[in-house]
């Protein structure tokens, strides 16, 4: 199992697939299946049978996990995709963008 370079709350950019070009917030980072949810990207209608957040049921439309390899950060100066690099300083990990340098927090 990797370490991945995507974690909760990061805003993201979609690489491929349907949403290619959208963005969004990851809300959920499945590491074991090295995906992630993002808001918004890669939307399912699911069928839901009557419960108490839905009493009438019926059809739901919610995010579906997207792979992580589909995804890249945004950089915080730029606004674009960014690849990112990994320094440690004093036993922490600091994510730094490799286009514009600036860490990502």
């Amino acid at each position: 199992m990797h370490k991945l370079h995507i974690k909760k709350g990061d805003v993201v950019y979609v690489l491929a697939g349907e949403d290619r070009g959208k963005e969004g917030r990851v809300l959920k980072v499945l590491v074991q299946k090295q995906k992630a949810i993002v808001e918004g990207v890669n939307m399912v209608t699911k069928a839901t049978k009557p419960n108490a957040q839905h009493p009438q049921g019926g059809l739901v439309k919610k995010e579906a996990p997207i792979a992580i390899s589909n995804i890249a950060l945004i950089d915080p100066k730029s606004g674009k995709p960014t690849r990112i690099s990994i320094r440690r300083e004093n036993g922490k990990v600091i994510r730094i963008s490799k286009k514009s340098g600036e860490e990502i927090k």
